[in-house]
């Protein structure tokens, strides 16, 4: 969205944006408020921001309620290292591009122009839309939503944990076609000691792939075999970072 739309438009947004989170707002204006960046907003705290404060904490609350109910057996450390990965910056930031939340963003000119929305704004929008519903529909209706958005994400992190070992189908690929072996370089790391998350990528000789976060060292390696074998393949790869 541009600065200062119309009426009409600004309406056609604020519905748009409740159909695709299936949440009806009673108080538009808060809605608005979860929508709009710093960078339109007259006064910092017209903005989205201290919603984002609140959303970070209401979607932390519920994506560890859903992870103690959904996996009964995890021990707390591999809880934390799944919810450390679902809760961050590139997940919020992925979901809030499946629900296509940069057709509602209210932004400055700037931002506007770009081709693409830089992935802490649109993180971002997605916590401030958490706190949004939880202020104006209560904890059930925002449970709802983050069980509808959040799921798959915490299935395909769990899955990504257990699932196909992409190092290995890398290797056999990248040896098939001459490429050479896989190197993964460890880009950086955050978080405390006892929950940190890797972002690591994968070189193959000349080339460089899309790196990927994990909750550890082996998952992130994962994430970015992963992303790598995807391109090879001519496909977009799933585990998107900055």
């Amino acid at each position: 969205m541009t600065e200062q739309p119309d009426s009409d438009e600004l309406s056609e947004t604020l519905s748009f944006c409740e159909r695709t989170l299936q949440y009806h707002f009673r108080d538009r204006e808060l809605l608005l408020r979860c929508l709009t960046h710093a960078s339109v907003a007259k006064i910092r705290l017209e903005s989205n921001e201290r919603l984002e404060f609140l959303g970070d904490a209401v979607l932390g609350a519920i994506v560890c309620h859903l992870l103690f109910t959904m996996y009964p057996d995890k021990t707390e450390g591999e809880l934390t290292r799944v919810k450390s990965v679902v809760v961050s910056r590139t997940s919020c930031a992925k979901i809030a591009a499946d629900l296509e939340l940069d057709r509602c963003l209210q932004l400055g000119k700037g931002l506007s122009d770009h081709e693409s929305i830089p992935l802490s704004i649109m993180a971002a929008v997605f916590e401030s839309l958490v706190a949004g519903v939880y202020l104006d529909g209560g904890y059930d209706q925002v449970s709802e939503l983050v069980r509808r958005v959040v799921v798959p994400e915490i299935e395909r992190t769990v899955e990504t944990s257990h699932g196909k070992n992409y190092k290995s189908l890398l290797q056999q690929l990248s040896q098939k076609s001459n490429r050479g072996m896989p190197s993964y370089q460890l880009l950086d790391e955050k978080g405390p000691d006892h929950s940190k998350c890797f972002k690591i990528a994968v070189t193959i000789g000349d080339d460089s792939f899309a790196p990927a976060w994990g909750p550890n060292k082996k998952e992130a390696e994962q994430r970015a075999a992963e992303n790598a074998w995807c391109q090879i393949e001519g496909l977009q790869p799933p585990n998107v970072t900055e």
